[in-house]
C-alpha cells in the first residue's frame, strides 16, 4: 500500500458506519491530483493494477460522499463513512480489472469486520447521492460482491413476500432519499445502477456523463422487471 496523504480532512463526528464506492476515470496518481486540486478526499484509491493508495488515515473523516442521504441519515455521511475510489476509464460502465476486484473483496471484508458495517450500508456514491453522481456506474460487480457479504443482493422469488407496491416507498425501505419526486426519479435510476444495469444508458462520452447522468425519460418505472426486482431488493434490506 502506497501512502499518499492528504491534507483535505478533519475530525470525524461519528462512528463508522458505512462503505462508500466510488469511480474515478483517473489512473490512482492523476486521482490523487485531482482530489486535491478540489480540495476533496477519499480514504484510499484502487489503482488499475490493484494497487492501493493510503490518502486519508481510516481515524479520520475525508471529504468524499459530499451532500447524500441513505437510510434517513443527511446530516454528515462524511463523518459516518470510509470512501473508496476504485480507477475505471470508463467511470464504472465496463468491467473493472480482475485484479482490482480480486484486491477489493478481501479489502472491504476487512473493513467490514473491523467497524462491523451493516451489508446495507455498503454503498454506491450514486446510491446515497443519485441526483449528482453516476458511479461506481452500471457494471460495478455487486451481486459478485454480495456474495462476499460485500452488500446485499436478492432472490427474484422474495418479491413475492414485499406487499408494498408504491415505488417510493420501496426505495426508501432500501435506503433512498425519496423527500420529493426529483429525488424519487433519480434514486429509481440510481437502484438500476446498481441492480438492473440493462435499463441504464450507456454514454461513451465519460466527461459528459459526469454532468448529464440522469435519463431524459423515465420510462423504466412502469416496467414490470422494475417493479418486481425493486420488490425483491426491498424484502432483502427491509
Amino acid at each position: 500500500m502506497k501512502e499518499t496523504l492528504s491534507v483535505h480532512c478533519n475530525e470525524r463526528k461519528s462512528a463508522v458506519t458505512m462503505l462508500v464506492l466510488h469511480a474515478t476515470a483517473h489512473s490512482a496518481t492523476e486521482a490523487v491530483e485531482c482530489l486535491d486540486k478540489l480540495a476533496l478526499s477519499s480514504h484510499y484509491v484502487l489503482d488499475f493494477d490493484g494497487e492501493i493508495f493510503k490518502l486519508v488515515d481510516e481515524r479520520q473523516r475525508a471529504w468524499h460522499a459530499g451532500v447524500a442521504y441513505w437510510r434517513g441519515e443527511s446530516e454528515d455521511l462524511n463523518s459516518c463513512s470510509i470512501g473508496i475510489e476504485i480507477c475505471s476509464r470508463s467511470l464504472g460502465q465496463k468491467p473493472f480489472g480482475e485484479e482490482q476486484i480480486a484486491k477489493l473483496i478481501p479489502f472491504c471484508q476487512k473493513l467490514m469486520r473491523k467497524y462491523q458495517i451493516d451489508p446495507r450500508n455498503v454503498v454506491g456514491h450514486s446510491d446515497i447521492a443519485p441526483e449528482r453522481k453516476p458511479d461506481p456506474g452500471l457494471a460495478f460487480p455487486w451481486k459478485r460482491l454480495a456474495k462476499e457479504g460485500i452488500g446485499l443482493w436478492y432472490q427474484p422469488k422474495n418479491a413475492e413476500k414485499m406487499p408494498e407496491n408504491e415505488i417510493a416507498a420501496l426505495l426508501s425501505l432500501i435506503g433512498y432519499d425519496t423527500r420529493d419526486e426529483n429525488k424519487i426519479k433519480a434514486s429509481a435510476y440510481a437502484f438500476c445502477r446498481h441492480f438492473l444495469p440493462e435499463f441504464v444508458e450507456v454514454d461513451e462520452d465519460v466527461m459528459h456523463l459526469v454532468d448529464h447522468h440522469l435519463p431524459s425519460e423515465y420510462h423504466f418505472m412502469n416496467d414490470e422487471k422494475f417493479l418486481r426486482t425493486l420488490k425483491a431488493v426491498a424484502y432483502s434490506y427491509k
